[in-house]
């Protein structure tokens, strides 16, 4: 029996998002899904444990209790927020709110492929624009299209780490006549944010998500900060409990203490800029980064054997290839004796 007929050919069609490996039990160090590799503020413990005993009750569908946590840390309205299983929860809900069959869909090259995958559940088109040579955006992105529905702009941009300044991104939202999401998964590593944004052209979105800085990739908690109409909105779109008693629980344990995320986000911008000397001195060319990951790429030889290689003892980086922009090796941010490791599996490699 073909039971692929009942399917929208969109989804029988498209490719899948292909997550970084998950190596499950086996001892290795990994540095390939940009993870924080240390563990949350104490706080967020307490504050599961404390939320377990009340799992007989649905959630607060709004997650009243983080919008105004956050809104207290971002210096805006808890109206101007919407909790999101993950960032990524919240992109699909944008998506699905915007965007309609045959819709247009754009963002930058190389960038997040799951903007590709949204597009592609929707039926709209992806229009993916290269960016110039140093991941900026060139002038035909800011090129206006009465089929282009929405925007996404990565800021810090993975697998670059790069950043756009907010005076551009506010120039491409007020030249194209859709809304503009600044996703901003990356942006406590980086010196600036587009929040205040808002404000001045309520067209322009941002997402933020606990997975990284906050070191809170197994709770599966982000949020969107846009104008309240947008929020009103936007709430018909989610799932009604798009967030459990668990993850709002500890997501406003963990914004709630700053001065652990300070330290966090101190302690691995450190660890990254000693890894640019270090990979830049064995060959690599290292873009200047924002995020807690680095974007390292060879001309002298070919970087996916590399990869395997380092597999092979156990150190787990992200080989991603861009054709026809190219490959390179994405090296999240570890502490700094998996870092040493690496270093050190990685000069033996490079020897042979």
């Amino acid at each position: 029996m073909d039971l692929q007929k009942y399917f929208r050919p969109e989804i029988v069609a498209m490719a899948p998002y292909k997550p970084g490996e998950q190596p499950g039990a086996t001892k290795v160090i990994k540095l390939n899904t940009n993870e924080s590799p240390y563990p949350p503020s104490p706080r967020v413990r307490d504050a599961i444990l404390a939320a377990s005993e009340r799992l007989e009750r649905y959630p607060d569908p709004l997650g009243t209790s983080f919008r105004n946590a956050a809104a207290g840390v971002l210096g805006v309205s808890p109206d101007q927020i919407l909790c999101g299983n993950g960032s990524d929860d919240i992109l699909t809900v944008l998506t699905r709110a915007f965007v309609g069959k045959g819709d247009r869909i754009r963002f930058p090259f190389p960038s997040y492929i799951l903007y590709r995958v949204l597009a592609a559940l929707q039926g709209a088109v992806s229009e993916e624009i290269p960016f110039d040579s140093h991941f900026q955006l060139t002038d035909r992105f800011f090129q206006p299209d009465p089929n282009l529905k929405l925007v996404y702009i990565p800021n810090p941009n993975s697998p670059s780490g790069t950043l756009i300044d907010p005076e551009t991104i506010l120039r491409l939202a007020r030249q194209l006549d859709c809304p503009v999401v600044v996703d901003e998964a990356y942006v406590d590593f980086a010196p600036r944010s587009c929040v205040d944004l808002i404000a001045q052209d309520p067209r322009i979105l941002v997402t933020r998500t606990l997975s990284k800085s906050y070191a809170l990739a197994g709770l599966r908690f982000g949020y969107l900060v846009a104008h309240p109409s947008v929020i009103e909105i936007l709430r018909k779109v989610k799932d009604s409990y798009n967030t459990d008693a668990i993850s709002i629980a500890g997501a406003t344990a963990a914004i709630s203490d700053q001065t652990w995320l300070r330290a966090n986000v101190s302690r691995m911008n450190q660890t990254r800029e000693r890894m640019v000397g270090a990979l830049s001195g064995l060959g690599f060319q290292v873009t200047p980064s924002n995020a807690n990951f680095l974007w390292c790429t060879r001309t002298d030889r070919p970087v996916e054997p590399i990869y395997a290689a380092l597999k092979s003892n156990g150190i787990l980086v992200r080989y991603m290839n861009y054709p026809p922009w190219g490959d390179g090796l994405r090296i999240s941010v570890g502490t700094d004796s998996e870092i040493d490791a690496m270093l050190v599996i990685l000069e033996s490699i490079l020897r042979v």
